[in-house]
């Protein structure tokens, strides 16, 4: 064989090895993930435990759809987590024999108080299951991450418990928009109207949403039920979600 034709032939060979080395990347190749769903970015997630006093040194435990990280907020019941993840994620804030829950959608302020627990009881109410079920499920039914994803969902499930917390206490909120608005135990606001909650009985003495108040979050958000996709997913102990027309609604 001829130098020339053995120069040629290096040539083709070189050229095919490198054409297969993108068709492998591009496909996924050397374990990827498959897709941008699947993928983690870093988000950061802070905010405020509190029950109208701080649940100081609470552990703040964050799971997401996927990636979780666990924090001890400070003395004020303040709490920043910053780690690689897939939202929405569930948020809860244990200190003691008070446990509260909450959601993020994003990154940013998102608080753990009585009023995002009872925003959870609502839209686990909307989902047809219950606050447990919601929280137990998360991980695996794609309904109930789609519907905490889903801002609006969550922002009108939000007006809904300040509605009913007004009807049913007597206490209309300074800060109605209680999920994402920063604040500071012992000054006006947020902290306030959790103040005003607790001496009205909407929140009980462990710090918990009372009873009367869930039972009326979850008969309001039972009436305005979020639809379920056919196709979605509902894999888990949190059960399928609810049949429905429409999204969060206010009190009945």
């Amino acid at each position: 064989m001829s130098t020339r034709q053995q120069h040629v032939i290096r040539s083709i060979s070189a050229g095919l090895l490198i054409a297969s080395v993108a068709l492998f990347a591009g496909c996924g190749g050397g374990g990827g993930g498959s897709g941008s769903a699947s993928s983690t970015s870093m988000i950061s997630i802070a905010g405020t435990a509190a029950t109208g006093k701080a649940l100081a040194n609470a552990t703040i435990s964050i799971d997401c759809a996927r990636g979780a990280m666990s924090v001890a907020a400070d003395a004020n019941g303040n709490y920043h987590a910053t780690f690689g993840a897939v939202l929405p994620c569930m948020i809860s804030a244990t200190s003691g024999v008070t446990i509260l829950h909450s959601a993020a959608f994003a990154g940013g302020t998102y608080n753990v108080t009585p009023e995002t627990d009872l925003l959870l009881s609502y839209l686990a109410a909307q989902l047809g299951t219950n606050e447990n079920g919601l929280i137990t499920g998360f991980s695996t039914n794609t309904q109930f991450q789609q519907t905490l994803q889903n801002q609006t969902d969550v922002l009108t499930a939000q007006a809904a418990v300040a509605q009913g917390l007004q009807q049913k206490y007597g206490v209309t909120l300074s800060t109605p928009n209680f999920l994402t608005t920063a604040f500071t135990v012992g000054q006006p606001g947020e902290d306030s109207d959790l103040e005003a909650l607790l001496a009205r009985g909407a929140i009980d003495t462990n710090g918990e949403p009372d009873a009367a108040a869930v039972t009326l979050v979850v008969t309001a958000g039972a009436a305005h039920p979020i639809a379920t996709s056919p196709n979605t997913s509902t894999g888990g102990s949190g059960g399928s979600g609810a049949g429905g027309t429409g999204s969060a609604g206010g009190m009945m």
